[in-house]
């Protein structure tokens, strides 16, 4: 029963903390370049775990190290860039909802390259998700082919994901979570140090209370939607197993779109009813 608790109590944390972050990078996009952005994220995460990198680094076996660099690239690095850029055209609430579709990557990647045992519930998951899909798509306009390219973006950010779930559930049970994290992003700090200066980000005035503001979102996104919440999820990985983690999707579009109603984001019933397809999809997959 305990073990139960803490589970849900990392679920609701993380469903918290990263249905916030869709918010927290439209107020980065609000100066900041979508690199940049997702570049200050993934290096403030790794400024926050550079303290237990050392240790990290001595405790992960070294036929794991390439696993562990994978698994932050997959979790955090490309999706971090993927969902900046998508939100330059779509809404944070819309990418929130987007990201449930998490699960139904998990359990296809599962299937197809994990060995994981598939059954009539799973697949018939699978079909009703990507109705659900369908029907957010047209319920939204993103249908034209110029806002589509900026969907598939998430669609693409969302697949890694679900690699990611099932690379650590596989491979890194044995290794302890902060010790994946901080080694992942430790790694990742000269390539986003390289990002900021290639696009100019330290040519910005700042004087200036917006690019100030900007700055602050995109360092809280990582310190706490990536460093933070990467520990919690790769505990929860390893606590639960990768496709209880996968269900945090089922949160983390509710707190998204009630962060999009307090700025004023449209949504419209047809989306909210798209959603409820959605993680019908999802939870007919992960049904038992």
């Amino acid at each position: 029963m305990k073990d139960k608790l803490i589970n849900w109590s990392f679920f609701a944390a993380l469903s918290v903390i990263w249905g916030s972050s869709f918010i927290l990078m439209k107020a980065g996009l609000e100066v900041l370049s979508p690199y940049q952005v997702a570049s200050i994220r993934i290096m403030s995460a790794g400024v926050v775990l550079l303290p237990f990198a050392a240790r990290a680094f001595a405790a992960v076996p070294r036929n794991k190290l390439l696993l562990v660099i994978t698994s932050g690239l997959l979790g955090s690095f490309f999706p971090a860039y993927l969902f900046c850029i998508a939100e330059l055209k779509i809404s944070s609430s819309l990418t929130g909802i987007l990201n449930a579709l998490t699960p139904l990557f998990t359990i296809i990647v599962g299937i197809s390259f994990f060995k994981l045992k598939a059954n009539i519930w799973k697949l018939a998951g699978v079909l009703i998700g990507f109705v659900g899909l369908c029907l957010l798509m047209m319920a939204s306009g993103e249908v034209n082919m110029g806002e589509f390219s900026y969907t598939a973006l998430i669609l693409i950010a969302t697949l890694f994901y679900g690699i990611n779930v099932n690379l650590v559930g596989r491979h890194l049970q044995g290794i302890g979570s902060l010790n994946i994290a901080a080694l992942a992003f430790v790694f990742l700090l000269i390539p986003c140090l390289i990002m900021l200066y290639v696009t100019g980000y330290f040519s910005h005035a700042f004087g200036e209370r917006q690019v100030w503001l900007s700055t602050l979102a995109s360092f809280v996104l990582g310190t706490m939607g990536t460093a933070v919440a990467s520990v919690l999820f790769y505990m929860l990985v390893k606590r639960a197993g990768p496709l209880f983690a996968s269900l945090v999707t089922y949160g983390i579009p509710f707190v998204a779109i009630i962060w999009g109603l307090i700025y004023g984001e449209n949504i419209n019933m047809l989306q909210v009813g798209s959603l409820v397809v959605i993680l019908g999809g999802v939870y007919l997959v992960n049904k038992k």
